[in-house]
């Protein structure tokens, strides 16, 4: 067959993959059942053919404009920029385009964002959705008929909401594990200070698997700080310098862990020899570290992916529970047996 490329057409995609018409629709519309093999051919022909779905063609058959919403907290930041690849990349193969938006943290500013959206009638909606919100704006959107699946962060109280997430409870468990392995049991926990299910899931993990090994959480080394670098610094700062007898922090996030490594560095203190040091997500700049930071993996690019993949083709959207993906626990030198406890003098040196 030979087409000028641009100008195929849904006909040609079929004969190409060898399917009828109405399997290519119900490919590129998202709708019906469809075998994973024959989507996967489906698509192999479209790019092929270089075929472009009508977007208005496809608008006007379902009522919609096409297109799918991304609700982010900050687009620099480096976990949101893989899930942000990976509901590029699921989009573009589903011939879907992104509209892309970030909120800040801040629940009026998101709740604006998803009004805008919904009133475009896109094909739905994914949001890593602000912790501190009522989840108001949400119930809205979902009763206005609107498709949400929320991605890496679910709210209280919205099970109506599908939700993809890393399994933090698991990686907590294990990084807590593996610390205790090492012979610790002066661990500090850098948590965040957010009503987030995420945030409660990571400390309620620490605490439970320390009291599953027999080690006593003391109170004054579990720490919260707000999302934000300042916030973090002043929470690693009090710590070390309050509680000279820490030999292991575990760090809920990536600023937290940044804040950290930056604290003890200030206070020159030797990673690992005077404290190890751990945290939950694996972002570029962990492995550069000197010695490069533990870390527990959690898939971004996975989560943003099976998240638009659930947007577009499940119908109808199933909330029963949370879609958990596993994370990975990645050993680098950050982390030792303990030494002896650091003393009121060594910290005094340190400053």
């Amino acid at each position: 067959m030979t087409t000028e490329r641009g100008s195929a057409t849904i006909k040609d995609v079929a004969a190409a993959a060898g399917v009828g018409i109405a399997t290519v629709s119900r490919v590129f519309s998202g709708t019906g059942a469809v075998s994973e093999r024959t989507r996967e051919r489906v698509l192999a022909a479209a790019r092929e053919l270089d075929y472009r779905p009508s977007a208005l063609g496809r608008g006007l058959r379902l009522r919609r404009s096409g297109g799918i919403g991304l609700v982010v907290p900050d687009v620099t930041d480096p976990f949101c920029a893989g899930l942000i690849d990976g509901v590029l990349a699921c989009a573009r193969s589903l011939g879907e385009h992104l509209v892309l938006d970030a909120a800040h943290g801040d629940p009026a500013r998101e709740a604006e964002i998803v009004d805008r959206l919904v009133e475009q009638r896109l094909a739905g909606v994914i949001a890593l959705p602000a912790a501190s919100g009522s989840g108001a704006g949400w119930r809205a959107a979902v009763r206005s008929g609107a498709r949400v699946v929320f991605a890496d962060r679910a709210l209280p109280g919205l099970h109506e909401i599908p939700a993809v997430l890393a399994d933090d409870r698991s990686g907590v468990r294990t990084l807590v594990e593996y610390l205790v392995g090492l012979g610790h049991r002066r661990i500090a926990f850098l948590g965040a200070a957010e009503l987030g299910v995420a945030a409660g899931v990571r400390e309620r993990a620490f605490r439970d698997t320390l009291a599953e090994l027999g080690v006593a959480a003391d109170e004054d080394l579990i720490v919260s700080a707000r999302p934000a670098r300042d916030s973090a610094y002043a929470a690693a700062a009090g710590l070390l310098q309050r509680r000279t007898d820490v030999t292991a922090v575990l760090a809920a996030g990536h600023l937290l862990g940044e804040a950290a490594v930056l604290v003890a560095r200030e206070l020159d203190l030797r990673v690992p020899a005077d404290v190890s040091i751990a945290m939950v997500d694996d972002v570029p700049w962990a492995e550069l570290c000197d010695p490069p930071l533990t870390v527990v993996a959690r898939p971004a690019y996975d989560i943003g992916y099976r998240a638009c993949e659930m947007l577009l083709r499940d119908r109808p959207l199933r909330a029963a529970r949370p879609v958990l993906l596993p994370t990975e626990l990645v050993i680098r030198g950050s982390c030792g047996p303990p030494r002896s406890p650091r003393t009121a003098s060594s910290r005094a040196a340190g400053r």
